[in-house]
């Protein structure tokens, strides 16, 4: 087999391996893509099995689907965890190379998972769909502006038939009613196209199980759902549910030694698309649940509203975790849990 490590850059890539007939190490430094894309078709001619390994990083699709063609072995690395392994204090790509390979050869590369091509296609779509909605936002927030410089305050009521028609008729100099006008344009644009991709959103949720399941959960919507599914890949993944809440960035950064312990803020690492959502979903589900009500306002009490709304982001995950790990739905997951005070249930066992 052909081991080779690869310093990936977008324009670029520095890879070195071993040579399986003399055993001498060999360096090349590849442009993309037709030098890179010549050069693993050439190896595909030898007839032995290649395997390539890599830190994670983005603008890596094509080479990939080049691999994949190849019927070539792509392993991706931690690279926070291969940052660890390196002792020298200069940093170059052949260096970096060089470190990949060797931990290939010594069996001690960090390999994490990697989502599959129709897991990632669907996450683009989560994706297209949450910048356009930031983008309706963003248009709605400047007519706002626009209206209440001329006195027109009509909050969610501007939206409507009769709120747009004032708007319309405000009396603005030339400028200000081309800016309205634009901005007009724009949100007549982007609300069908919202529209058109949530409707294929539920199409997408009522073909997959997992999500319909995790969507019994008060105040969880298909959308979040389905991010929870596409960036946990698998709850056998992790082992308990704290390494879920560590996965999604919820739980704080820690700098301790010795008799000092440091709780900084949350580390946010993951994915930042399913943090958001998850952290605006517990606040639907504060409102609908008194349980989760009274937790937060007790938590907001104390800590404040800020950490009050972490914290339950992080319960959520938790119980979507134990949701999908034991495929119970919400009314089943309600019979963990503490029981302490119910009539009959003194102890709070079941």
């Amino acid at each position: 087999m052909i081991i080779i490590g690869c310093d990936y850059h977008p324009g670029l890539q520095q890879i070195a391996y071993v040579n399986p007939d003399t055993g001498e190490l060999r360096e090349v430094r590849l442009g993309h893509k037709e030098e890179a894309e010549q050069f693993y078709r050439g190896l595909k001619t030898h007839g032995v099995p290649v395997r390539i390994g890599m830190e994670a990083s983005g603008h890596a699709r094509w080479f990939e689907r080049l691999l994949t063609e190849l019927q070539f072995e792509l392993w991706i690395g931690d690279a926070a965890a291969i940052r660890t392994k390196r002792v020298r204090k200069q940093k170059t790509d052949r260096q970096d190379a060089q470190l990949l390979l060797r931990l290939l050869l010594e069996d001690r590369f960090p390999r994490i998972w990697v989502p599959d091509a129709e897991n990632r296609d669907l996450r683009q779509l989560l994706w297209h769909r949450h910048r356009l909605v930031q983008m309706r936002t963003r248009v709605m927030n400047q007519l706002h502006v626009v209206a209440l410089n001329e006195g027109l305050r009509r909050k969610k009521a501007l939206w409507r038939p009769a709120g747009r028609a004032e708007l319309e008729s405000l009396a603005l100099a030339p400028w200000a009613s081309r800016r309205r006008q634009d901005l007009l344009d724009l949100l007549d644009q982007l609300t069908p196209k919202i529209h058109e991709l949530n409707g294929k959103l539920e199409q997408i949720v009522e073909q997959r199980p997992v999500t319909r399941q995790l969507s019994t959960h008060p105040g969880v919507g298909p959308l979040t759902a389905l991010a929870y599914e596409l960036v946990i890949g698998t709850p056998e993944r992790f082992a308990c549910a704290k390494q879920i809440a560590s996965y999604v960035g919820l739980v704080p950064s820690e700098e301790s030694s010795g008799d000092r312990r440091r709780l900084g803020h949350i580390s946010k690492q993951g994915n930042a698309l399913l943090r958001f959502l998850l952290v605006e979903a517990a606040q639907v589900t504060v409102r609908s649940q008194p349980q989760w009500r009274s937790q937060f306002f007790h938590l907001a009490m104390r800590r404040g509203r800020k950490i009050a709304k972490v914290a339950m982001a992080r319960k959520l995950a938790v119980e979507l975790y134990w949701m999908w790990r034991r495929g119970w739905d919400y009314e089943e997951i309600q019979q963990l849990g503490s029981h302490a005070g119910e009539p009959g249930n003194p102890h709070g066992v079941q």
